[in-house]
């Protein structure tokens, strides 16, 4: 190899260094700042019920993963512990309701005037809409909780945090899809706020709310981080029962940075089964307690 060969394989390595530190520092920015560390929450009781419980799952394709016993398997561990679950997914319910899990869309289920005619169904549900290990015998009466999830396109809120929440009268995202500019983070809030006013009148039921999973792309990130944090410690502040709690999703699978830290695959946010798996072994504890703590209230 001549001298002149050499220096241009030289200086080809020195740029592909180059570019892997840069890489390497994105991913720390995003993934990995202290900031943003996560600490794994204390409980006063992750014991599983010892009456069998139903409970019913609203998702679409990432809940359907998180489910399976080849990928997250979330469940077997809830049968393992004592739940009975059922499921809804695409195409499920009246009006094929199922299809519609984007944050704008839990105005349609929980308080859209005629909204009792999806919730009668939701509550009855014993079925099974993915393929997931459960216990045989179905036991009588409703579903007791209710679990409900956004897809990752949720996490793309655009606006700023400190713009003012609008009334629900006024909020054009009640029942609209998350592909909008108006799926923002104070018309998203506006959304959950007005959500409590059903909540709290069905202290009967334990409504469990999952934030919606990250993005890789980090446009929009920092609102993403932003919100949750809202969701997870503001959003609850005032509100005097038990019946409703937040399971941080967003910020497992982030693993405390602002966005995905567990990809399926390059270019596909759906969570690899690392994640998913992680999120199952922290779930379960935060559902027994809260379990508990709704049970005992």
């Amino acid at each position: 190899m001549d001298k002149k060969n050499s220096v241009f394989f030289i200086l080809i390595f020195i740029i592909v260094g180059i570019l892997a530190l840069i890489l390497n520092y994105g991913s720390f920015n995003y993934q990995g700042e202290e900031v943003n560390q996560v600490t794994t929450p204390t409980y006063s009781n992750t014991t599983s019920p010892k009456d069998t419980v139903k409970l019913i799952f609203i998702h679409h394709s990432i809940g359907e993963n998180w489910l399976s016993d080849d990928n997250g398997q979330l469940g077997m561990t809830l049968r393992d512990n004592n739940y009975f679950v059922s499921d809804t997914n695409y195409g499920w319910g009246p009006e094929a309701i199922g299809d519609k899990t984007d944050i704008g869309h839990w105005w349609l289920w929980f308080r859209r005037p005629d909204s009792s005619r999806y919730l009668s169904a939701l509550y009855s549900e014993n079925g099974q809409n993915c393929q997931y290990s459960r216990l045989s015998n179905t036991p009588g009466g409703e579903n007791e909780i209710i679990i409900f999830k956004s897809c990752f396109p949720n996490s793309a809120l655009q606006g700023n945090p400190n713009d003012p929440i609008p009334s629900i009268s006024s909020n054009p995202l009640k029942g609209d899809a998350a592909e909008s500019e108006i799926h923002t983070m104070a018309n998203a809030k506006g959304i959950y706020v007005d959500l409590l006013e059903y909540f709290k009148t069905r202290p009967d039921k334990l409504f469990i709310v999952i934030t919606a999973p990250p993005l890789s792309d980090p446009t929009y990130a920092d609102n993403s981080r932003s919100f949750n944090y809202w969701l997870v410690n503001e959003w609850l502040k005032d509100y005097p029962y038990n019946n409703v709690v937040v399971f941080d999703f967003y910020s497992v699978l982030t693993n405390g940075g602002n966005t995905l830290a567990y990809p399926s695959s390059w270019g596909d946010d759906h969570p690899s089964k690392e994640g998913n798996l992680k999120a199952t072994g922290e779930f379960i504890n935060f559902l027994n307690n809260a379990y508990y703590q709704w049970d005992n209230e």
